[in-house]
């Protein structure tokens, strides 16, 4: 196979490509230019929006009561779904790798359901099935418990939309795994449980951490879906996406855009947070 051909630095110095723009190769201004546009102006027009604000002004909008209560109803519903991904996850993507069984190709391919299907499509899907007329829904309103319109409905949409990140995460690494050191733990009288705690979940661990960052990053900034499964109220499920779309319905620019650079805070510690765990998680492979 073919290895491509990867240019240093010191390359494009030899050959006049350093400080001259229109110099570099077509994928370097293309790349540059992609970049411009779809992310860095963006982001910088949003930054230089919220910096208009005096910064009494922009703290007292991003710590009002009802942002400091949509912030936490998205922090903890999502580290919920994170974490409870990360349980499922772990057995679905064991279940996709160690067994073969009638119908694996079609689960293996609705795990990526999430990826394809609109959100607002999985909103009402869900709201559907989980309200008080739904399938499931009835079942719990007969118990006296209320699903969809609730922080509960919340959760159910984010573990929806997340599940992907933790499966598809950890099936490369439970796929790469050498089944020659369970077998050397069985045959030295390990129980099938202490073998897989001792062999088969350290090496694991990375990978979980990688996907439960990735699945709690993207129940952060969900929308669509929650939208419809929450009955958006403030101090009860009202997530900090869904208060940005009602600053902006009501004309409330300003406070609209402190929401969103607080949320844009959030995420870019949460990717600082994730490039660390995915550097460590290599330096393990590496090591091991």
């Amino acid at each position: 196979m073919t290895q491509p051909i990867i240019y240093s630095l010191e390359h494009y110095k030899m050959n006049g490509f350093e400080g001259n723009l229109l110099s570099m190769p077509w994928s370097w201004r293309i790349t540059l230019g992609y970049l411009l546009f779809m992310l860095i102006l963006p982001i910088g027009a949003l930054l230089s929006t919220a910096s208009q604000e005096m910064f009494t002004n922009f703290w007292q909008i991003a710590t009002e009561p009802v942002a400091l209560s949509a912030y936490f109803v998205t922090l903890s519903t999502a580290l919920f779904a994170a974490l409870l991904n990360g349980f499922f996850g772990v057995l679905l993507a064991w279940v996709l790798v160690r067994y073969e069984f009638p119908g694996k190709r079609l689960m293996d391919a609705a795990v990526d359901l999430p990826f394809a299907l609109p959100t607002s499509v999985a909103g009402l899907t869900l709201a559907t099935v989980y309200s008080e007329e739904g399938w499931v829904g009835k079942w719990f309103a007969s118990m006296g418990v209320q699903i969809a319109f609730t922080r509960i409905g919340v959760a159910i949409a984010m573990v929806f939309v997340s599940l992907p990140f933790v499966v598809r995460t950890l099936q490369p690494v439970l796929q790469e795994m050498e089944m020659e050191l369970e077998e050397a733990a069985w045959s030295l009288g390990a129980s099938p449980w202490k073998t897989f705690w001792r062999v088969i979940f350290p090496p694991l661990v990375p990978a979980i951490l990688t996907g439960i960052a990735l699945a709690f990053s993207r129940a952060v900034g969900e929308y669509g879906s929650v939208v419809i499964m929450a009955s958006n109220i403030p101090f009860r499920d009202l997530i900090a996406p869904v208060l940005i779309f009602q600053r902006l319905e009501q004309y409330d620019y300003s406070g609209a855009t402190v929401i969103g650079t607080v949320v844009l805070g959030i995420s870019l510690l949460l990717l600082l947070g994730i490039n660390w765990i995915q550097s460590w998680n290599k330096q393990y492979t590496d090591n091991s």
